[in-house]
């Protein structure tokens, strides 16, 4: 297994040297809209410390992952009004893994709509930022 890459586009989001659409934030993560979204509403959950993926992550950071993650698989059921939830997460290129930098894929789902495939196709930025404010507002209550 490689080492951890400080240059990685989510590292560079928690710089605050690319932009992201922010959903949810604590000490340890970081929740934001995926840019190339497989659904309505499919987000990312990340922590802050470096760690490249589950094989090398601390128990500490990765249970605060997942307490972030349920936090967002419940407001984004609330937000689309979504039938269920796909929580996905991998690791190394044979495992999927393509940004490498530990993410846990939160996304709702409908019955019978099938999840879009993987193109490398980015989202319009205002579908992002609304569905990104549909989240924040369920999350708020």
């Amino acid at each position: 297994m490689s080492a951890y890459d400080p240059s990685n586009v989510f590292a560079k989001i928690l710089r605050g040297e690319m932009p992201a659409h922010k959903l949810y934030e604590d000490d340890e993560t970081l929740a934001f809209m995926d840019i190339m979204p497989r659904g309505d509403g499919h987000c990312l959950v990340i922590p802050k410390k470096p760690s490249r993926n589950i094989l090398d992550v601390v128990p500490d950071s990765l249970g605060a992952v997942m307490v972030t993650t349920q936090k967002l698989a419940r407001a984004v059921m609330k937000a689309f009004g979504a039938d269920g939830v796909t929580v996905q997460q991998f690791n190394e290129p044979a495992g999927g893994q393509i940004v490498f930098h530990l993410h846990v894929h939160v996304i709702p789902r409908f019955d019978g709509v099938s999840l879009k495939p993987h193109t490398g196709q980015m989202e319009d930025q205002d579908v992002l930022a609304a569905n990104a404010e549909k989240i924040r507002a369920a999350l708020a209550g």
